[in-house]
């Protein structure tokens, strides 16, 4: 499976997951790095590592946000991509768009959705009192942080944490579940099914799993 990772900025769930597609019989090939900000951090860390990059700055489209975006399938399609991974990618996309690429584009979101869609999740975890965060990744759909769930990873909230020390507790949770989730979709381990994601074949893989997290 051909994989584009979309980016924003400096992109370390992408080189996660550049990193798993290197390795020998990962079901997913890193083919393209895309990112809508030409100097994003993340487009020379893909080159660095031989991957393929494009970019298209949606500030040349003004309003247009369709008309980026048709842009932006354009380049999919050139780079002959069956797959879309968002990684930091930091635009809301088009009813349009996520239609055209219905059960073809996956998310990594901080939170255990369905809870804390949105921004700022770490400092609402905390103001919640939650004594559990993580993250998700689901396939996109129209509304923000929507779609089914993939896999997910769990993370404990320590009494002396503030929101800079749980994000990268976080943050080492999504480097590893993401790779996961990727194997599972790119596999065919995983299909949806109206809208939830459900095992193919009789054994169910770990779809709802928290990953061990390596020191």
């Amino acid at each position: 499976m051909r994989v584009a990772a979309f980016v924003s900025g400096r992109g370390s769930n992408m080189i996660a997951l550049a990193e798993a597609c290197a390795e020998a019989g990962f079901p997913a090939d890193m083919a393209l790095v895309f990112s809508n900000v030409p100097d994003a951090g993340g487009l020379e860390r893909a080159s660095s590592l031989g991957i393929a990059t494009a970019a298209l700055s949606h500030r040349d489209f003004g309003k247009d946000r369709e008309a980026h975006e048709r842009g932006i399938d354009k380049i999919m399609h050139e780079h002959e991509i069956d797959l879309i991974c968002l990684a930091g990618y930091m635009r809301l996309l088009t009813p349009w768009f996520v239609e055209t690429w219905r059960d073809r584009m996956i998310n990594i979101h901080p939170s255990l959705l369905p809870a804390f869609k949105g921004l700022e999740t770490h400092e609402r975890v905390l103001a919640e009192g939650a004594k559990w965060h993580g993250c998700s990744v689901h396939f996109v759909r129209p509304a923000m942080d929507e779609g089914p769930i993939v896999a997910q990873a769990a993370v404990p909230v320590a009494a002396d944490d503030d929101a800079d020390t749980l994000a990268a507790r976080v943050l080492t949770a999504e480097h590893q579940l993401y790779p996961h989730a990727l194997r599972l979709v790119a596999s065919g381990a995983v299909r949806v099914e109206g809208e939830r994601v459900v095992a193919q074949g009789s054994t169910l893989p770990e779809i709802a799993y928290n990953p061990p997290l390596k020191e």
